[in-house]
């Protein structure tokens, strides 16, 4: 089972961003909601949005497979911030110029799979 969200041209950097995804990669959804919660970065707002649809859209999509899910099993198997669109903007300089502010968006996209259990064998060989 997998579940994707994703959000878009969200103003934060890349960079940032990808500052804050890199604490949650490949730990249990509810500790990675945990982390987003209590980090001072203002790009872990969104990205625990994104964190949590994930989540949701697993839950959905397991009521309408009517399969059996346990949340405490989802964990983050993909997340990754790709660049978007840059919004271009001035700023008026002295003697006449004008300055370039680039004001940078991100697509955060995160994965959420199932960890699947291990399946102990009886009578094993040594």
């Amino acid at each position: 089972m997998e579940a994707k969200a994703k959000a878009r041209f969200v103003r934060v950097t890349p960079q940032k961003a990808r500052r804050v995804v890199d604490l949650i990669r490949g730990k249990q959804a509810a500790e990675a909601v945990a982390v987003l919660k209590f980090a001072p970065q203002a790009a872990a707002e969104p990205v625990l949005k994104t964190v949590q649809s994930a989540v949701a859209n697993a839950v959905e999509g397991a009521k309408r497979n009517s399969e059996r899910l346990d949340e405490a099993d989802l964990y983050i198997s993909e997340v990754f911030v790709d660049e978007g669109p840059t919004l271009k903007r001035f700023r008026p300089r002295a003697q006449g110029r004008a300055g370039r502010i680039m004001k940078r968006t991100s697509h955060i996209t995160v994965v959420i799979s199932q960890r699947e259990k291990a399946t102990s064998t009886k009578g094993g060989t040594r």
